[in-house]
């Protein structure tokens, strides 16, 4: 090998870490993903930051997530988020305090959606993280609203996370003491849970790296109808807390 191309590779590899290094991650969602109750560092999002070092993925994670907040609240917030941040991709995780309070599933699908789009128009992919409602809420909303996520998936082809609390909802031990909010101990299931989805869309960027350092470069429509709870329902909805657990009695206090 020339000196020449030594140095030439030499400097796409420095090109790819730099460009590596430079990405971002923004996770746009509630009091799940804000560590709520516990402290900020114990939370999946802190988490996924060690991980992704750990790992070689030389992403840095923005938490742009409040608790208590919903679709309508995060697609207000967003544009600014990203333009504070440029990511490179975005993270939802909103919706659960949507239909804990009984609120239009259509009207949370078409703010989920309008999320996406955003996204896409600066050219950032979306990972979706789904969630699910107790069954005290009826079984045509929860049905509907569970259904809202894997719809969005197909209709916009980005990845879903099926369910954040898979294996941690209805799990006192794993719960805080409201029966809402995951312990500490949970936040690694959680983990899993965004990662199993989100790998596959860090996986170019360590390619790239990698490739150069193995020879490349060295050698030459699914909509929902409208639908609310009835009166009863939206009764218990409207004094749900923050967020939930899988089990369904009693409701939780409000967070």
């Amino acid at each position: 090998m020339t000196l020449k191309s030594f140095l030439l590779a030499c400097g796409l590899i420095l090109s790819c870490a730099a460009h590596a290094a430079d990405k971002s991650i923004l996770v746009l969602g509630d009091s799940l993903s804000a560590a709520y109750g516990i402290e900020q560092s114990a939370g999946w999002v802190s988490l996924l930051e060690r991980r992704l070092q750990q790992q070689g993925y030389r992403y840095r994670v923005i938490n742009a997530s409040i608790s208590g907040d919903t679709t309508s609240g995060a697609l207000a917030r967003l544009p600014r988020a990203l333009d504070a941040h440029r990511p490179d991709i975005v993270i939802v995780e909103l919706g659960g305090n949507d239909g804990l309070r009984g609120l239009s599933l259509s009207e949370s699908q078409k703010n989920l959606a309008a999320i996406i789009e955003l996204c896409r128009q600066h050219k950032i992919r979306v990972l979706l993280v789904g969630m699910r409602l107790p069954p005290n809420y009826g079984p045509q909303y929860t049905e509907k609203f569970q259904q809202m996520y894997p719809g969005l998936s197909r209709r916009y082809r980005v990845p879903l996370a099926p369910f954040l609390l898979e294996g941690v909802a209805g799990n006192k031990d794993l719960m805080q003491p409201d029966g809402v909010h995951p312990r500490a101990a949970a936040q690694p299931i959680m983990l899993e849970n965004v990662w199993r989805a989100l790998q596959p869309m860090l996986q170019g960027a360590l390619d790239s790296v990698d490739k150069a350092w193995q020879g490349g470069a060295l050698n030459k429509e699914n909509t929902l109808t409208d639908y609310t709870p009835r009166s009863s329902e939206q009764s218990a909805a409207n004094a749900a807390p923050d967020r939930r657990g899988k089990s369904p009695a009693p409701p939780p206090r409000s967070a």
